[in-house]
């Protein structure tokens, strides 16, 4: 690997901690402790499909005339990643994206929708991300981590757009989902395969697939750049911060914390 990959991977590392050790995962000890988690997160798995998107506009060719766009092996890397999350397959190897079928766990366990549909609602009538967020009563930190997001994407730097969406989501996510996999299996043994499903497969893909490429990505955009290096390290920790802020806000709802 990278030194520079490594290095800043070696900066990461109390951050990443810090949010791998948070209780939100061992406070979800019923299933309305979930079902709030879950009205809170998808925002989370929604804005994610923007991060990628700025990626595809960025490092692939989406205007016509149709003419070959950077790095073939980056081509392939979103293209591949775009294939999985937007059309990827449920249980029954039907087509659906990654964030559709983390609203069919929703209703699969009785979870508001209200709040991400009023939000796909604003969005569809050209209100902008900020002017959305603002109708919204919901937990300021969610409104704080999607507003984060797309300051970075609105900043048009694509080596921190992609450093946001390597070790802020691909090469975070296996580790993160696994803690809460583990004590879901434990808590509410049997009752949400379609959630379990969705997180299995996040930990498959991203970890053997998605996260390799996405190192060798932010390798390629940073090259011996080492202002660009250091941008995609501050962008780095602020997401992994911005998470932490999340579950806190998610934590601090949950009855027990009350």
């Amino acid at each position: 690997m990278n030194i520079r990959i490594e290095a800043l991977q070696q900066a990461l590392r109390d951050h990443r901690q810090r949010l791998l050790k948070h209780n939100v995962y061992q406070s979800l000890e019923t299933l309305d402790d979930l079902k709030l988690f879950m009205e809170h997160h998808v925002f989370a798995v929604w804005d994610f499909m923007s991060l990628l998107k700025a990626l595809q506009r960025d490092l692939t060719c989406v205007t016509l005339p149709w003419v070959p766009k950077g790095s073939p092996t980056t081509r392939r890397l979103i293209n591949e990643i775009v294939l999985e999350e937007e059309t990827d397959v449920d249980q029954q190897g039907l087509p659906i994206s990654h964030f559709e079928l983390y609203l069919r766990a929703m209703a699969e366990v009785g979870a508001d929708t209200a709040g991400i549909e009023q939000m796909q609602t604003s969005i569809s009538e050209g209100k902008s991300v900020n002017a959305a967020l603002d109708q919204l009563r919901i937990e300021p930190s969610v409104k704080a981590f999607v507003r984060n997001t797309f300051r970075i994407i609105e900043s048009g730097q694509t080596h921190t757009i992609a450093a946001a969406f390597t070790f802020g989501r691909e090469d975070l996510i296996p580790d993160m989902f696994r803690h809460l996999i583990g004590d879901l299996n434990k808590r509410f043994p049997g009752k949400l395969d379609t959630f379990i499903y969705y997180l299995d497969r996040h930990v498959q893909l991203d970890e053997e697939v998605h996260t390799p490429l996405a190192l060798q990505m932010v390798d390629e955009l940073c090259g011996d750049d080492e202002e660009k290096w250091q941008e995609a390290l501050e962008t780095s920790k602020a997401c992994i911060e911005q998470r932490i802020e999340l579950w806190n806000g998610i934590r601090n709802l949950l009855p027990s914390e009350a």
